[in-house]
C-alpha cells in the first residue's frame, strides 16, 4: 500500500485512504459490490437532479472489457489489463430538464465517481481514473451518440503486488502520497491571494 502523506486536519479514513494504484489483484469483485458502488454513484448530487452520468462496465474476460481496455494508451494498458473490472464512463450533454447543453455535465459525472470511489474504498477497493484514452475509438466500440461524451476510464479492484508492476511503474506506486497546500488553492479576495486561514500550516 502507498505511504500515506501527514493529514494536517482530521477527516474520514474513507477519503484519506483513497489512492489510484497501478498494481490489481485478480481477485474477481463480488456482483453484489459491483452493485453497491453504482448504487453510490446514483445517489450523487446533480444539477436539476438531470443525473447526466452514464457508465459502461467490463469484467475481465469478456467483449466490453477488451473494448475499453483496447481504447487505453499504451502506458495504462502496461498495467489496467490486471484490474477485474474496466468502466467507460460517459455525460449526457443536454439537459433532460431544458432541452439544452448543460455546462455542468462533467462536474455532475466527477462527482458520482467520487461517491463511487469512496464507497469502492468502503468496500476494500479501489478506482484509478484515466484520461489516457482514444474517446473516438471508444464513440466507434459503443455507439456512444453525439450528445453523450466520454469523459474518463475507470480500473476498479483490489490492490495487489507492486512488484509485479513493469518496473517502469514501480517507483510510482510506492512513492508517498502528496497533496498541495492550502495557499495553492484556497483563496480570498482575489485569485491567486491565499486565505490566510491555513498561515500556521
Amino acid at each position: 500500500m502507498k505511504k500515506q502523506a501527514p493529514v494536517i486536519y482530521p477527516i474520514h479514513p474513507l477519503i484519506a485512504d483513497r489512492w489510484s494504484p497501478r498494481a490489481y489483484s485478480d481477485t474477481a469483485i463480488p456482483a453484489d459490490t459491483v452493485k453497491r458502488l453504482f448504487e453510490a454513484a446514483r445517489w450523487a448530487p446533480s444539477s436539476s437532479n438531470d443525473q447526466e452520468w452514464r457508465f459502461i462496465i467490463g469484467f475481465k474476460g469478456d467483449e466490453t472489457y477488451q473494448k475499453i481496455y483496447d481504447t487505453l494508451v499504451e502506458f495504462n494498458q502496461l498495467w489496467a489489463g490486471e484490474a477485474p473490472v474496466l468502466v467507460l464512463v460517459c455525460g449526457e450533454t443536454i439537459s433532460r430538464k431544458t432541452g439544452k447543453y448543460s455546462a455542468v455535465y462533467a462536474y455532475d459525472v466527477g462527482q458520482a465517481v467520487a461517491m463511487l470511489s469512496v464507497q469502492a474504498t468502503h468496500e476494500g477497493l479501489f478506482v484509478h481514473q484515466m484520461g489516457g484514452y482514444d474517446k473516438t475509438r471508444a464513440r466507434e466500440f459503443f455507439d456512444i451518440p453525439d450528445h453523450v461524451e466520454p469523459i474518463v476510464a475507470l480500473s476498479i479492484g483490489y490492490p495487489g503486488d507492486a512488484d509485479r508492476l513493469h518496473p517502469n511503474l514501480q517507483p510510482m506506486e510506492k512513492s508517498e502520497r502528496v497533496r498541495n497546500n492550502f495557499d495553492t488553492f484556497v483563496f480570498t479576495k482575489k485569485f491567486g491571494q491565499p486565505s490566510g486561514l491555513f498561515d500556521n500550516e
